[in-house]
């Protein structure tokens, strides 16, 4: 399979079962990992770009109905 080559999702499932039992298991447990890493990952960026915009002064202190305010302007 070249580099080039997409594979469409019904043929990544022909393929995965394809492989026997403890390898299919051994992939749903590498993607579950990954997609944890993944939100993990997302996660922190999030929280870095918070405190980058609150130590710039870009966020807003104020109760939930503060904010349904602002929002309803």
């Amino acid at each position: 399979m070249s580099n080039q080559q997409t594979l469409t999702f019904q043929e990544v499932l022909d393929i995965v079962e394809s492989l026997p039992e403890h390898q299919q298991e051994s992939l749903i447990d590498i993607l579950r990992h990954r997609l944890i890493e993944h939100r993990r990952d997302a996660l922190a960026k999030n929280i870095r770009e918070a405190r980058q915009e609150y130590a710039r002064g870009e966020v807003k202190k104020g109760t939930v109905d503060d904010l349904m305010r602002e929002l309803s302007k």
